[in-house]
């Protein structure tokens, strides 16, 4: 595959279950709720489908008992459980409520698990207000649902709603090596780097006549970056792109290298240097970056992923040199440790920018993927270059905010050009992920422009930079951003 698609997903489900009895029940609209019996995974997600397509999200809490319960079991026992009043999703100095609060979910699932504090209790957060527990009784359940002071139970580790091809685990948007790009998707700019076809659609190289995003730092929550890629590491500085700085940082399995390859595509989409090696530049080449492998792949299905996704915002929302966070991640429902992240770092005056989704299965009917759904950010999606016709895979709906033209519509394999896994490969990267990646960088040089904006004046630009602003388009938002138009926009 020469591109990365966001979400390879699948109609519905997945995984069997050794002990699961084929001739049981498996639709909750006629199991009966007040069972002891374990559901199988096909059930569960009959139940996470209708759910969808009724209201777009998933409420964990407002499961019946047997359905969330069941759903804990089979994603390893873990129960990510928010407290504290509804909203309130963080808090530096937690209140004797608060700390009341948190007291009695440890107190209700000890006497629910009949165990200690240390064998239940598997993350504590310093500042978000939630907590991840093992739980295995429904009785726990039960008692945690008619607790006060409850903002969210979800089944942490539960990510079973997704296409397995022959129930072999893969890795969602992952590609590590290089290929030859087609001479008709790049042009050749001094000292001797390739300009995507994209950028000249979206008028980015005008826009470096204003600014290149020196002295902005964006951060960049992904699968981290490869350290085989020179040109995103002790290269950073080449060519052009001069006095700035690259980061690596880890929270998913304490490693901070991409070994994915979809982080490596989206810091080069933002940031990659103006080189003179003949490879593909980045939007904002001369901005910082800081970048979190707070995940495995781009589809955030285990508790390891969307706690390390959640630990990577909490740190760049408290970095004071950070003022955008990109995220070309995400899943098809809510996630309430991450959603309490976001809420965080949006606290901090940080700019959000999240992709829209791309999938193969959900696209016709599912809209906006998380976090891009959420209020607090910028939820952008791809489009081919014959008008606004979304990419092949690409989500649209109200919630989208802008679009980036990423695709050939000849061609659904000639996406934009970026710098490889390794040092001198080269790769295509799609999908909304490369649509967020380069509103980022757009942000960046929006920002550097202007540094004394704030985080809203700064969106304002980008807004009055879209195509049909001052309108807004029902699926579409406010269309392809202008990168000319949003530095110059008074």
């Amino acid at each position: 595959m020469k591109k990365i698609i966001l979400f390879a997903l699948g109609l519905l489900l997945v995984f069997s279950c050794s002990k699961e009895d084929p001739n049981e029940i498996t639709d909750p609209a006629t199991e009966s709720f007040d069972s002891q019996k374990l559901l199988p995974i096909s059930a569960i997600n009959k139940y996470i489908e209708d759910q969808l397509k009724q209201h777009g999200d998933l409420e964990w809490a407002e499961a019946p008992d047997q359905v969330l319960w069941s759903a804990v079991v089979h994603g390893n026992n873990i129960l990510s459980i928010g407290y504290g009043d509804k909203g309130e999703s963080f808090s530096k100095q937690r209140s004797s409520r608060l700390v009341a609060a948190k007291d009695n979910v440890f107190s209700i699932v000890q006497s629910g698990e009949q165990d200690t504090k240390s064998n239940t209790v598997v993350h504590e957060d310093p500042i978000l207000n939630f907590v991840e527990v093992k739980v295995s009784n429904l009785e726990t359940i039960k008692a945690l649902k008619a607790a006060d002071q409850i903002r969210y139970l979800e089944p942490g580790g539960y990510g079973f709603f997704t296409l397995e091809n022959d129930n072999q685990q893969k890795q969602f948007g992952c590609v590590t090596n290089g290929i030859t790009v087609n001479s008709q998707d790049y042009r050749t700019i001094s000292p001797n780097a390739w300009v995507p076809w994209t950028f000249d659609i979206h008028k980015i190289p005008q826009a470096w006549n204003y600014s290149t995003g020196a002295g902005i730092t964006v951060g960049l929550i992904d699968t981290g970056i490869s350290s085989n890629q020179q040109l995103l590491g002790n290269q950073f500085n080449d060519g052009f792109s001069a006095g700035r700085t690259v980061q690596r940082f880890g929270t998913f399995d304490n490693a901070d290298s991409d070994q994915c390859g979809h982080g490596t595509s989206m810091a080069s989409a933002i940031a990659s240097p103006r080189n003179d090696n003949a490879m593909p530049v980045g939007v904002a080449y001369n901005s910082n970056l800081v970048a979190y492998r707070g995940t495995g792949d781009v589809l955030l299905e285990s508790s390891r992923e969307r706690r390390g996704v959640s630990n990577a915002l909490r740190q760049l929302g408290d970095r004071g040199d950070v003022r955008i966070i990109s995220m070309s991640i995400g899943y098809l429902w809510s996630i309430g440790n991450i959603k309490d992240a976001v809420r965080y770092a949006y606290s901090r005056g940080k700019l959000i920018i999240a992709a829209g989704g791309t999938s193969t299965g959900f696209t016709n009917w599912y809209p906006v993927i998380f976090p891009a759904s959420m209020s607090e950010t910028v939820a952008v999606t791809g489009i081919k270059d014959n008008g606004y016709n979304r990419c092949s895979n690409c989500h649209s709906g109200k919630k989208i905010d802008f679009t980036i033209v990423m695709q050939r519509a000849s061609d659904n394999d000639r996406t934009v050009p970026v710098i490889g896994f390794n040092t001198n490969d080269r790769n295509v990267v799609g999908g909304s992920s490369v649509a967020t990646a380069t509103t980022a960088g757009i942000a960046a040089l929006v920002w550097a422009r202007n540094p004394n904006m704030t985080r809203d004046q700064v969106l304002d630009k980008l807004r009055k930079s879209g195509e049909f602003y001052p309108n807004r388009n029902r699926k579409f938002g406010y269309g392809n951003i202008d990168a000319l138009k949003a530095v110059q926009a008074p």
